[in-house]
Parts: C-alpha cells; structure tokens; sequence
C-alpha cells in the first residue's frame, strides 16, 4: 500500500509541476534587449508553412488571422510529459469552440523539423495549430519569459490577456475560463 502511495505521490507531483528546461537562454538577456523583444511583431510559422503575425497591445497580443477570436497559446516541447497529457484536453476544447477559439502550440525544441512534428500531430490526433522555429522563442521572452512547460496564456477576442496556466491543469478549469471571456 506504501508502495502504491509513494507512486502516486510521484506521478502527481511529475504531471502537476510541469516541466523545465535548462535550455532556454532567457537570463543571459538585458533588460533593454527584453523590452525591445517585447515590442516587436514576431511572426509565428506553423507546421503547414502559414504564418501568423503575433503584434504586441497594451496587455496582451493580437495574433493575425484570428482577429475575434479568444486564443489559447500553449508552449509545449514534445519531450514534456505533462505537455502530452494535455493534449486530448486542448483537442476536446478546440473541437467544443471551434467557431470562437483557437489554440496556438509554441514548440520550445530546437532542431526540430516540421516532419518530426508532423508525425507528433498524427500520433496523437493533434487538431489544433503547432508553430515550429526561432520565432517561438522570441515570442516566449515577449510573453515574459517561459522557465516551465506547459505553460498557457489566454487571451479575449480583443487579444487582452486573460489568464495563464503553469504545469496541467484540468479541462474543466480552463473550459470555464473561456466561457467568460466569450
């Protein structure tokens, strides 16, 4: 019955904590080099090759294409437990709101190609945005720095930053997050 207990206790702690990597190189930076990140458009590139311009406003971002529409952005790396457990969660909510959301995933891998990540979405039935490259990085210092995964940002159908999430955190938390800021 220990033994059972301890696991438990450790499975929590893994799916519930997140994810960190030593990785990311946001410390090295100078504050005026954040502020200037901060302040640029960046442009995002999904798996297919479209790009999504990503414009900094005043407390949050507007993200071309998806103008009207509440965003969830969701920075994961493929190797995150905690970030693949989430993933039949986000499918469930872009399926539920597919009129008034959309989810952008921000790979924060390096090297990856959009082959590997496209096999990763096949996998596991992945039917939400995947962007892939440098620019997701310059976008994560812009959104203030991401030290843990998952991390998640959801922004109103204005781009005015609503709430975040740190580690997994459960559908029904976030569902009734969206469904005030429809």
């Amino acid at each position: 019955m220990k033994f059972w207990f301890a696991v438990f206790i450790a499975c929590s702690m893994l799916f519930l904590g997140g994810c960190s990597s030593e990785k990311k190189k946001t410390e090295d930076k100078s504050t005026k080099v954040q502020e200037e990140i901060k302040n640029e458009k960046i442009v995002l590139q999904d798996i297919s090759g479209k790009q999504i311009v990503v414009t900094p406003l005043e407390k949050g971002f507007s993200f071309s294409g998806y103008e009207n529409k509440v965003v969830l952005v969701n920075f994961f790396a493929t190797w995150c437990p905690p970030c693949k457990a989430e993933i039949p969660h986000l499918n469930n909510l872009q399926e539920k709101y597919k009129e008034n959301l959309v989810i952008i995933s921000v790979l924060l891998e390096e090297n990856k190609s959009n082959e590997e990540i496209s096999s990763f979405v096949k996998f596991n039935n992945i039917n939400y945005i995947i962007t892939n490259g440098i620019e997701n990085f310059k976008f994560a210092q812009s959104a203030g720095g991401v030290k843990n995964i998952p991390l998640m940002f959801l922004y109103d159908k204005e781009g005015k930053y609503s709430t975040h999430y740190v580690g997994a955190i459960p559908e029904e938390m976030i569902d009734a997050d969206i469904k005030k800021v429809l």
